[in-house]
């Protein structure tokens, strides 16, 4: 029988041919006499409404004991799913929900359902013997208790979808939005706290207009002249000079593809390229560089009435200079800049933004949008995270299953068409959790990169993290097998079929997330991708320099620090568990186990570092001079000298306050160059504030925002305990009895778990992306550099100067308000607009924005219709007001809140 699509009501009694009440028919339907089809059921199914409602996020705290349900470091929470059937009643019991859960369910009070974990974060829920049928218009309360806390509306994920035999899957119209809220109810009282003694402040209108008081408007004339990132050296002078008749280019020292770009960038701002108009001339002269100006980027600008001159030390300094220049520029209005001097070099060479394109993809054109204001700011590095457990997102000739399956998300529950759902993609590949980037896409972004002065590190995660590679492999496995083909089949096999582990990954997969590191397939895989991709770059004209291996997270979590065995001593505040069943990655590997007994490896443990080093070997071999990891897949090894690449470089994501400010000197005594890639300072997908309708996880901090990144001191750790706290709000202390070397370079990251769209993970990257930027390229003079065992107490120290570093945010937060935001709107970026903050004294609203410049709008019906807030005219109002804000186009919002009386 053909599956019939039904979308209402009305649609499905005209196809069953129904006559007579809807309840009538609907109860005759799902006789036993007259049974509905498997598709019936799923188009009744998909007309439940879900919602979610928060109980309890500290359950540990008010009796649920936690530990012996065996949840992580005891904690849980509490949360009511409730399933509000239509007109229609549910009778058949032969169906099931699938639904998207980061947290893993630990519990479910009601004996009529049952919740089984699938992968990942893949659940099903389906009908027990006990289920006695969904009466019409009953709303079924199913208590569930699940792991660790639910305190961002993005803990939860939209998409459930229903299945039936063989009919096909159809998701809930109630979840199948990105508008989370629509299913979620709103948290209350304190139930945004993690803790009971969680100190974080939640971002009411009037705490964030506190907040806010400290950042004053500056006037436009005391802004003239400044150029982000802060050159090292600027000397502002007096005239200004007028584009608007256009300009004269003299650019020496750029390839041809670069001068495009200049080209194409003032052409964008209307000034016109003449003969005859305004000088801009540049060169590289590299002689007139010496000491610790000589460094790749750096440059000299001289704008004066009669022309500009730019003499760069190499061409992406004469670019550099050139971002300059446009800095200066307004987005609207006359094409004028100050006259100055400035002398200016980068602060580290590795100045990067991390991408991932796994968890969820991102579109080419998305990326190509990122590179260009990458650019702008003098970002370089574009670390480019191809791969993970949840897809595979780039085409390799002669491995055609990676992009045909790895990079596919449907519901194929043998998983030999595609990968299970994953982080609210719902059944069907038509959204961004499906997609890839053929071999032309990627060598267009790489061309796109080249033209701008950015190098492209390609990152395939291994030996963890790896499940889209692997199951793909395992398909190719099975269809060669199938046609006789053995030894072709074994080729590229990831997984060892020996083994049978019984291990969790960090995201709650099984052994099929992680590569088999003891394998030559595995081996041959990796030389082979690698190969491909140094093709791609060849064919681009820019020379694969960074070859990323990923390395995270190669354990499994049960057997970490939050869980203890169900027969040994019993201590509080771990997860009671049966330890005795799990395994480490690759434990019951024939193929790893045959590697012990030969002395190779004293453990498993050790695998992933083993395999760093062998994978380097195949590195070197290619021609590319560095390779780097994430530092935990490196922890086995000595030193950078282990490795067969010239360099080795470490993405270090230790968060700072558990002990970073310290273990980061480890690493760069050992010889390995360390990117300051902190979790609780420059990851991009933490939320902006605390607040549970911000986007974003919260493992490491609770907010990172603009002024938390540009306050961080990525050069002397330490200093950070005096201008930040704890991801529980709290101070803390740092200190260092150990040389530091010095940061080879900072990171931005920007993880998709929550990200779905390319306006989401825009929303999460700017603006933020420009104080990242200022902390990359230059060193501020609150900035101390690094004092051997100086230690830094949180409230009680005072060696930073605070009042200089707020003068410094206030100039910088000025200069996003007031210009550089509206440069993101004429690139149309889908920036996040702060929300305001407001409160109500005598009568009156009083509002204010964190970025000064942003304006600010408020209702006083409801959001029926919005005025613009004017602070000479503050209006007097005798109720709640809604605010926000609004983008210099006039045509996006902030989210909205609410300023009570």
């Amino acid at each position: 029988m053909k599956p019939i699509k039904l979308r209402t009501l009305a649609a499905f009694i005209t196809a069953v041919g129904f006559i007579g009440s809807a309840h009538t028919e609907m109860t005759s339907a799902m006789s036993p006499q007259n049974p509905m089809s498997s598709q019936q059921i799923v188009d009744l199914l998909s007309q439940l409404k879900v919602t979610f409602k928060i109980i309890d996020n500290q359950a540990g705290s008010h009796g649920t004991d936690c530990a012996i349900l065996g949840a992580d470091s005891a904690a849980c929470n509490r949360v009511n799913i409730i399933l509000s059937n239509g007109d229609q009643a549910i009778n058949s019991s032969d169906w099931a929900l699938y639904f998207h859960s980061i947290r893993q369910i630990l519990k479910l009070d009601n004996d009529q359902y049952k919740i089984t974990h699938v992968t990942g974060d893949l659940h099903k829920l389906e009908p027990t013997k006990k289920f006695t049928g969904i009466k019409a218009n009953e709303k079924v309360v199913l208590p569930i208790i699940g792991e660790y806390w639910q305190i961002y509306s993005t803990d939860f994920m939209p998409r459930w979808y229903a299945t039936s035999g063989d009919a096909r899957p159809k998701v809930l119209a109630s979840t199948d939005t990105e508008n989370i809220s629509k299913f979620l109810s709103d948290l209350e009282g304190e139930q945004w706290k993690r803790t009971t003694t969680d100190n974080n402040i939640l971002m009411t209108p009037e705490n964030r207009f506190a907040k806010n008081q400290q950042v004053a408007t500056i006037s436009e004339d005391k802004l003239r002249g400044q150029i982000i990132p802060t050159p090292k050296a600027l000397s502002v002078h007096s005239q200004d000079v007028d584009l608007s008749r256009g300009v004269r280019l003299e650019l020496g020292g750029l390839s041809v593809e670069s001068i495009n770009v200049i080209r194409e960038r003032f052409k964008a701002r209307d000034i016109n390229l003449t003969d005859e108009g305004y000088r801009i001339a540049t060169q590289i002269n590299a002689s007139q560089f010496t000491g610790p100006w000589r460094v790749n980027g750096a440059y000299s600008l001289e704008i004066t009435t009669k022309g500009t001159q730019i003499v760069a030390f190499d061409q992406s300094g004469v670019f550099y200079g050139l971002q300059s220049l446009f800095s200066l520029l307004s987005a609207n209005g006359i094409p004028k800049i100050a006259t100055l001097t400035a002398k200016d070099a980068p602060r580290f060479e590795y100045r990067g933004v991390f991408l991932d394109v796994g968890r969820n993809f991102h579109s080419k054109e998305a990326v190509l949008r990122l590179l260009d204001q990458m650019s702008r700011y003098k970002l370089n590095k574009f670390h480019f995270h191809l791969s993970d457990d949840e897809g595979w997102r780039l085409e390799i000739p002669g491995l055609p299953e990676l992009t045909e399956i790895g990079s596919q998300r449907c519901h194929d529950l043998r998983e030999t068409q595609c990968l299970l759902p994953q982080l609210g993609s719902g059944p069907d590949s038509n959204n961004m959790g499906s997609g890839y980037f053929s071999r032309q896409d990627y060598i267009d972004i790489l061309n796109y990169a080249k033209a701008r002065q950015i190098e492209v590190i390609p990152e395939i995660d291994i030996p963890a993290h790896a499940r889209a590679a692997v199951v793909s492999m395992e398909a190719r496995y099975k269809r060669l097998m199938a046609q006789g083909k053995e030894q072709e089949a074994n080729e590229y096999r990831l997984l060892d079929p020996t083994d049978t582990s019984n291990t969790t990954s960090v995201q709650f997969y099984d052994r099929h997330s992680y590569l088999n590191p003891c394998m030559d397939s595995s081996r041959r895989f990796i030389d082979k991708v690698i190969s491909e991709v140094v093709a791609m770059h060849k064919e681009a004209g820019l020379p694969l320099n960074t070859w990323h291996f990923g390395g995270d997270e190669a354990k499994n979590i049960r057997l970490g620090a939050g869980y203890q065995d169900k027969d040994g001593p019993i201590v509080p505040d771990k997860g009671i568990i049966n330890q005795k069943i799990e395994d480490k990655p690759w434990a019951k590997s024939q193929a790893c186990q045959k590697m012990i007994a030969q002395g190779v490896i004293k453990d498993v443990d050790e695998l992933a570092s083993y395999f760093a080093i062998e994978v380097s070997k195949i590195v070197n071999a290619h021609g590319i001079n560095t390779m780097q990891a994430w530092q935990d897949g490196l922890k086995h090894a000595k030193s950078a000298t282990d490795f067969a690449t010239k360099h080795v470089a470490v993405n270090f994501w230790d968060t700072l306050y558990w002990g970073g400010y310290d273990s980061a000197n480890d690493w760069a005594n050992k010889g390995y160059r360390v990117v300051i890639s902190s979790p609780d300072y420059v990851y991009l997908d933490m939320p902006y504030e605390v607040h549970p309708k911000e986007r974003g996880y919260y493992w490491a901090t609770r907010f990172n925002d603009e002024a938390k990144i540009f306050s961080f001191a990525p050069n002397n750790m330490p200093q950070n305990a005096e201008t930040s706290v704890d991801r529980d709000g709290n101070y803390f202390n740092t200190h260092s009895n150990k040389r530091w070397p010095g940061a080879y370079g900072m990171s931005g990251q920007s993880w998709s778990e929550t990200v779905r769209t390319d306006e989401q993970m825009e929303y999460m990257i700017y603006p933020r992306l420009l104080p990242l930027a200022e902390r990359a390229w230059h060193q501020a003079d609150w900035e101390q550099n690094y004092q051997h065992g100086r230690e830094y107490k949180g409230g009680i120290t005072h060696y930073i100067d605070t009042a200089r570093l707020q003068q410094d945010w206030e100039r910088f937060a000025n200069l996003i308000g007031q210009r550089e935001l509206a440069k993101l709107d004429s690139a149309k970026i889908t920036y996040r607009l702060p929300v305001p903050g407001g409160r109500i004294v005598s009568g009156t609203l009083e509002a204010n924005i964190a970025l000064p410049g942003v304006v600010i709008q408020y209702s006083l019906d409801n959001g029926k219709t919005w005025q613009d807030y004017n602070d000479r005219q503050r209006p007097h109002v005798s109720d709640n007001v809604k605010i926000r804000s609004v983008n210099t186009d006039g045509n996006r919002f902030s989210r909205i809140d609410e300023v009570k009386l």
